[in-house]
C-alpha cells in the first residue's frame, strides 16, 4: 500500500487463519475511528505464519486439532471463548463450517500482490471472511483467485502469480523478520516502526501510542 504524506504507519503482522486477528483487525479499527484516525493511517499487512510447517496442501481440519489442541473437546473450549469475543466487534465465527487448515504462504503471497494495488487491506478481510464466516479453503489457487477478483485484483494476473514462485520467498523473510523482532504470535501492531501493541488488545489500548507518535510528531514540526 502507497503512504502518503502525514500518514500514521501500523504494521500488522498477522496470519489469515488466526481468529485473533480477525478480532484485532476489527479493534484497531474502532481505535482509529475514536481517536480521530479513520482515514489518516496506512495499515501495511505482514506475514507471519502460525503454521510454518504446514504441508503444502494444507491438513484435514480433524488432524489439525488433535495435533495443536489434544482434540477437539479442548479445541471448542478455546473457540468457545473466541466466539464470545467475536460476538463483540461483530464477528459471527463459525468454525464448525471448516473442513481443512490450509498452509497460508500463497495466502500471504496474495496480499502482498495486493498491496501493489492499495487492497491488501481488502484481501486481508476478505481471506478472514471466507475462512472463519464461510469455512472456505483459502489455501487452493482458485479459492484465491475468487478472492483477488472480488477486491478488484485481475484474476487472470492471480493465477499467474499463484502458479509461479513470485513474492515466497519474500513472505518467508518477512516471517523471519518478525521471528528476529521476538514477534511470537499475532497479531502484532506497530505503529510507526517504534511501538508495539501485541496481541488483539481492546481499542483503547492503542490510545497511549497514538498519543505518543502524534506528541512526538508536533514536538518536531514546532519551530
Amino acid at each position: 500500500m502507497a503512504c502518503y504524506k502525514n500518514d500514521m504507519i501500523i504494521d500488522v503482522f498477522s496470519d489469515p487463519i488466526c481468529p485473533w486477528c480477525f478480532i484485532g483487525k476489527r479493534r484497531m479499527e474502532k481505535a482509529l475511528e475514536l481517536n480521530g484516525l479513520t482515514g489518516r493511517v496506512t495499515v501495511r499487512w505482514r506475514a507471519f505464519q502460525l503454521n510454518p510447517g504446514m504441508p503444502p496442501d494444507g491438513m484435514d481440519r480433524t488432524d489439525y486439532l488433535a495435533l495443536k489442541f489434544g482434540g477437539e473437546e479442548r479445541a471448542t473450549q478455546i473457540y468457545d471463548m473466541i466466539r464470545e469475543a467475536g460476538k463483540g466487534v461483530g464477528i459471527p465465527f463459525e468454525f464448525d463450517r471448516i473442513k481443512r487448515t490450509p498452509n497460508t504462504i500463497k495466502a500471504h503471497r496474495l496480499i502482498r500482490f495486493a498491496g501493489r494495488s492499495g487492497l491488501d487491506g481488502a484481501v486481508a478481510e476478505m481471506l478472514f471472511r471466507c475462512y472463519f464466516l464461510e469455512g472456505r479453503d483459502i489455501g487452493d489457487d482458485e479459492m484465491l483467485c475468487e478472492i483477488a477478483g472480488d477486491c478488484g485484483l485481475d484474476r487472470g494476473a492471480t493465477r499467474a502469480l499463484l502458479a509461479g514462485g513470485e513474492g515466497e520467498e519474500e513472505v518467508r523473510e518477512e516471517h523471519d523478520f518478525a521471528v528476529s523482532m521476538n514477534i511470537d504470535g499475532v497479531p502484532c501492531f506497530i505503529v510507526e516502526s517504534r511501538y508495539a501493541v501485541v496481541g488483539a488488545q481492546e481499542p483503547e489500548a492503542f490510545g497511549p501510542v497514538f498519543d505518543l507518535v502524534r506528541e512526538e510528531e508536533r514536538q518536531t514540526t514546532e519551530p
